[in-house]
């Protein structure tokens, strides 16, 4: 299966050649015929499968077809990306000029946190594609800077974070100011069955296409969990990163304060490390994921919803300071160092209190996450017998690629970059 195999036009072709694409991904294949046909959609795959694209390359395609049968040059808003985060926000607009730069279609991005005068102008020159977080969309909505008013397309990404955590009532708001004929795509990393409940009440009846996560990232990833004591957690963390050779750490946090706490902990140790939450300024947050991803900063600590922004082909560990307590979410973060077709690393550490947390990820992605009991910072008395007493349904061999025993063996080696693999 090709692109061209998807009827995609040939401007977009071309840019997508361009940018390395070869073969269009699962939920690619699944979803832009869906699109093109200008059905809604309703969307599941991890990060790192193609999901904007999936998106972004129907839409650019009717808008330039469009655009090319009619005779009215004047830009408005045709096509609304609406998406939680400002990192998340930026990357999907440069997908958009990246996928569209041979098309004419013009893009721009609005967020908070930073002035608006510069967003304000790229408003009054004109775009098709708009691309938003909520609270700058509803802003620049009320002071008259911005008209729904010609949406044909629009998109609510990472719908299980938009809808779960607060911003109900501003989508609310925004999808009352939107023409009742559009086409409407809700995509997510995970989708828990009250937020697909609600989704189906705003969508009407979407077609739904699923790559599931258990079978896309956990079976890939190299995982590992270290029993230990919350107050020895930093320790431990200080203990990995000075003896394992790891080039990127991607570390997460449960909440933002303890994402702050982490980095002062890892600097007092001389581990250079950054933070990235909401809480951080617009620029913090940019010049934190620029310096990861040039290297400059090895450890990264973030939120979940900080996160979602975060795109890195090559990342060496992915290491869960606090289990989520929803078991999709662990699916989620360990696909960071599982990146699309790349193989991955991934540790947990847990302590008493999330030990129900660990079982039903467990349950969720159907095997036993091997247990490390060669570290310095163990809990006395606390093994893995309850765990392998309560084994998943169905549970799978460990006969190859997550070990199987006490301890993996993940401590006494090097792990490699995916580059390496």
């Amino acid at each position: 299966m090709t692109f061209k195999d998807l009827n995609i036009i040939e401007p977009i072709l071309k840019a997508l050649s361009a940018e390395g694409y070869t073969q269009p991904t699962p939920i690619q294949v699944q979803s832009i015929p869906i699109l093109l046909n200008r059905n809604d959609l309703l969307g599941c795959a991890q990060t790192g499968t193609g999901k904007t694209a999936a998106f972004a390359v129907p839409i650019l395609q009717h808008l330039f077809l469009d655009h090319k049968s009619s005779n009215n040059n004047q830009r408005k808003i045709r096509a609304l990306i609406i998406t939680p985060t400002r990192e998340l926000a930026i990357q999907i607009s440069d997908s958009f000029t990246a996928y569209g730069k041979f098309t004419g279609i013009k893009n721009t991005v609005i967020f908070g946190g930073v002035k608006q005068g510069q967003q304000t102008d790229a408003l009054r020159r004109g775009v098709d594609v708009l691309v938003a977080t909520p609270g700058r969309l509803l802003d620049l909505m009320n002071q008259g800077y911005i008209s729904l008013k010609d949406v044909e397309y629009f998109v609510l990404d990472e719908a299980d974070h938009m809808l779960d955590m607060g911003f109900i009532h501003d989508i609310k708001k925004i999808i009352a100011k939107l023409p009742t004929k559009r086409q409407s795509l809700f995509f997510s990393a995970t989708m828990p069955a009250d937020i697909v409940d609600l989704s189906r009440k705003i969508l009407g009846n979407p077609q739904r296409v699923t790559v599931k996560p258990e079978q896309a990232t956990a079976e890939k990833v190299e995982q590992a969990v270290y029993f230990v004591s919350k107050k020895s957690k930093p320790k431990l963390l200080v203990h990995l990163l000075e003896t394992e050779a790891v080039e990127s750490t991607l570390i997460f946090s449960r909440t933002k304060h303890g994402a702050d706490k982490i980095v002062r902990f890892l600097e007092k140790a001389d581990i250079s490390a950054a933070a990235i939450h909401g809480n951080k300024s617009q620029g913090a947050r940019q010049r934190a994921l620029g310096d990861f991803k040039s290297g400059e900063t090895s450890v990264l600590v973030a939120t979940d919803i900080a996160a979602r922004g975060i795109d890195i082909d090559e990342l060496s560990l992915v290491i869960n300071y606090d289990l989520p307590n929803i078991p999709e979410t662990y699916v989620h973060r360990i696909g960071r160092t599982g990146r699309a077709s790349a193989s991955g690393i991934a540790i947990s550490f847990c302590d008493a209190e999330e030990r129900a947390f660990l079982r039903d990820i467990q349950k969720l992605i159907d095997q036993k996450i091997p247990v490390v009991t060669e570290h310095p910072f163990l809990v006395d008395g606390v093994d893995d017998k309850p765990l392998d007493e309560e084994k998943p349904k169905n549970a799978r061999s460990q006969k190859s690629g997550n070990g199987g025993g006490r301890n993996n063996g993940w401590k006494h080696r090097k792990p490699t970059t995916n580059k390496q693999r």
